[in-house]
């Protein structure tokens, strides 16, 4: 319903009726969101020319009832074309809507079609794949097929998965560069700066007890400056990823970023995904494709012992941010998990839970341990890929984390995002 009622505003789908009486205008709206045969559920509008074609795009989705494949059949008592079980004819119905709507409504109608349809066999298809429109959640798709995928689709398959990458790539890579340097600049001051490295908002703050009201300036004993972040590796990075299928998005863009943290010679940064078993992925950041092909979408979830493996590597934990990137539906041992966080705490380590990494917001999620890792300072919530950037330059330095206000109770008061 809401898709087609998006749809129907879409630059370069003009109606029969737009631009004349509004109130055949409105008509014509509600036809083409309500469909049927016809007048359309007794809006006594009739469908012609682009409108017409628009509503059969419509209604071989929106037409049957949700997994009933082709739709209803004649004995149904409503008309609905379906996709079938045709490639040739999902490829056509892709280009249909590609003709009538904008992007963004695409994008929502072919997820729609995948769930509502039970097309993911169909994706398995090399022409199909070519046809699709994709975005983050058709990436997350077909790296859940990706063990079942025949050879002669995985390289389309690659090439869908790399388009995504490179764009996200080029919307997320500047932004989270440049806040992680000034970050990583500030959390290493030093106390005997070169004169171009001094922090004077800091020295005249740490200074203003040496205030000389005769002289109206303030005696800088101790200088606090910035440390070079490019002379040495200043902190460590540890991305631990739950690959459970409810996961996809977040595992996407963990990747992307985990490939920009990996580029920045200020960080060392390591990746691992897990569910019941644990894959350090770090060797293979240079590409964040071979990283998405080298995850697991879906099956059990073990954080204590993703969190065991990632506690061994830890070499420097006063200078280390672990972020893990869960829904927290823990089938290990709890209680182990929780002593694991509260020890890694303990010897210094910043440690953040983030229950999704994507646009989506707030998901399903445990809150019973939402809460007890709260209760050890390790807040946890959900996080869109432009506040990512700002979560981990607090971690680097060390302050509070930008929690939007809607997790507050689970991880205390912060800025929304």
């Amino acid at each position: 319903m809401t898709t087609a009622t998006t749809a129907n505003g879409a630059d370069g789908a003009p109606g029969a009726s737009r631009g004349t009486d509004p109130a055949a205008e409105r008509l014509r709206r509600w036809r083409l969101v309500l469909g049927g045969e016809g007048g359309g559920d007794g809006t006594g509008c009739a469908l012609g020319g682009t409108d017409a074609a628009m509503d059969r795009t419509l209604e071989a989705l929106y037409g049957s009832a949700p997994g009933s494949g082709a739709g209803a059949g004649p004995g149904g008592g409503r008309r609905a074309a379906g996709l079938g079980g045709s490639a040739p004819q999902i490829a056509r119905w892709l280009g249909d809507i590609r003709t009538y709507f904008p992007t963004s409504v695409v994008q929502v109608m072919q997820r729609d079609a995948i769930d509502r349809l039970g097309l993911s066999a169909l994706l398995l298809e090399p022409e199909m794949l070519e046809a699709v429109e994709a975005d983050v959640h058709l990436v997350g798709t077909l790296l859940s097929l990706n063990k079942v995928m025949p050879e002669t689709t995985k390289e389309t398959a690659r090439a869908v998965v790399r388009k995504v990458v490179e764009d996200l790539e080029k919307r997320l890579m500047t932004r989270t560069r440049a806040t992680l340097a000034g970050a990583l600049d500030r959390s290493a001051r030093v106390s005997r700066p070169r004169h171009r490295d001094i922090d004077w908002d800091r020295t005249i703050r740490a200074n203003l007890k040496n205030y000389l009201p005769e002289y109206r300036t303030v005696v800088p004993e101790r200088l606090i400056g910035y440390g070079r972040a490019a002379q040495s590796v200043k902190k460590e990075v540890v991305l631990c990823i739950d690959q459970s299928g409810s996961m996809a998005a977040s595992v996407v863009y963990a990747s992307v970023f985990g490939a920009v943290l990996a580029s920045m010679r200020s960080l060392d940064t390591r990746l691992v995904v897990f569910d019941t078993a644990v894959v350090d992925l770090t060797d293979q950041l240079s590409d964040p494709v071979d990283v998405l092909f080298g995850t697991q979408l879906g099956g059990g979830t073990d954080i204590n012992r993703a969190l065991a493996y990632c506690q061994s590597r830890i070499t420097r934990p006063a200078e280390t941010v672990v972020v893990l990137i869960s829904d927290l539906y823990e089938g290990g041992i709890r209680n182990e998990m929780l002593k694991r966080v509260a020890a890694m705490k303990a010897s210094g380590v910043q440690f953040v839970t983030l229950l999704a990494l994507s646009d989506e917001g707030a998901p399903a999620y445990d809150r019973d341990h939402a809460a007890a890792l709260a209760a050890l300072g390790a807040p946890a919530f959900a996080c869109t890929p432009d506040l990512f950037p700002d979560v981990m330059a607090a971690a680097i330095e060390k302050r509070p984390l930008p929690v939007p206000e809607s997790f507050a109770p689970h991880g205390g008061s912060g800025a929304a995002s």
